[in-house]
């Protein structure tokens, strides 16, 4: 897949520049794990880019319209199957690798960058205590669904502070696009 499609989409329907975040950030921590796991790293990368890029246009039809939109496209239906999953409220299971990857990075990411907002220092040295610990503070980035972050790392199947550590790492290496 070329990736300058899915980012000719992000440009062109998100104006938010912290939305663009988002998802650069999602796309990060999907591209690490398509290599973890020797999958599609442009497609995994994709899928993170535009897993919210109808939010800012059709926030009541989010992610239903973006699917749509990209099935128009030609987007292949496992890319459709993760975006729609990573909803809890599409109904949509997750049962790929990449829908489970995309529902357990997406909020984690989120909260990682709130976590590193507050710090000094930003992403270099933010360890998975650190960010544990603020996920117990329920007024710290309060939007942020826990349970969610909790669910994905167990449908992934993996130990919480790997998965924590490992979505760091992603970001930092794109710290400075995200401004982190």
């Amino acid at each position: 897949m070329d990736i300058s499609q899915p980012q000719a989409l992000l440009r062109e329907y998100v104006s938010s520049e912290s939305l663009r975040r988002h998802c650069k950030a999602v796309s990060a921590a999907m591209s690490a794990y398509a290599k973890k796991y020797s999958e599609d790293k442009d497609l995994w990368e994709a899928v993170g880019l535009l897993h919210d890029f109808d939010y800012e246009k059709y926030p009541d039809e989010h992610p239903f319209k973006g699917v749509e939109i990209l099935k128009g496209m030609g987007y292949s239906q496992d890319v459709l199957d993760a975006i729609l999953g990573h909803a809890v409220y599409s109904g949509v299971a997750r049962e790929s690798k990449m829908a489970k990857c995309l529902f357990a990075v997406d909020e984690l990411c989120g909260f990682i960058v709130a976590c590193a907002l507050v710090r000094p220092e930003r992403l270099q040295g933010l360890a998975p205590k650190s960010v544990k610990k603020r996920l117990k503070a329920k007024a710290f980035a309060a939007k942020i669904n826990r349970d969610e972050i909790a669910q994905g790392i167990e449908e992934l199947g993996v130990d919480g502070d790997e998965h924590i550590a490992f979505v760091i790492s992603a970001l930092q290496g794109i710290s400075g696009e995200l401004g982190l």
